[in-house]
């Protein structure tokens, strides 16, 4: 059985980091894309870092770059992201992601977590 455990979330000042992680069980995902995802309240789950399996390509929503990063360790079957300049409206539950995809300029993912709540202070 996958399953997808995040870790790191919590509630902090505008401006400031987090660092979330997600330790992968059940099977390897070495050669899969890993990623993340994020829902505000009344909005739907939107797309937020993508990392291949090397780490090489990268990906992440406009609204990020250059403030998150996203990385994994495949000998640990985890995934990070790195959070800083931590803004309102980052303020979300993080999900996150493997199996992640893209077809069509829409991102999906065969495995979920089951989300972690980042709230930024103002």
């Amino acid at each position: 059985q996958v399953q997808l455990v995040e870790s790191g979330g919590g509630l902090v000042q505008v401006g400031g980091s987090l660092r979330l992680s997600c330790a992968a069980s059940g099977r390897t995902f070495s050669r899969d894309g890993m990623g993340w995802f994020r829902q505000a309240p009344e909005k739907e789950r939107e797309f937020v870092a993508y990392t291949d399996w090397s780490g090489e390509i990268i990906y992440y929503a406009d609204s990020v770059k250059g403030r998150f990063t996203v990385s994994r360790d495949n000998a640990k079957n985890t995934v990070y992201l790195q959070m800083n300049s931590l803004k309102p409206e980052d303020t979300a539950v993080y999900y996150c992601a493997a199996g992640v995809s893209k077809y069509n300029s829409k991102w999906s993912s065969d495995y979920w977590g089951q989300g972690t709540q980042v709230t930024i202070s103002s």
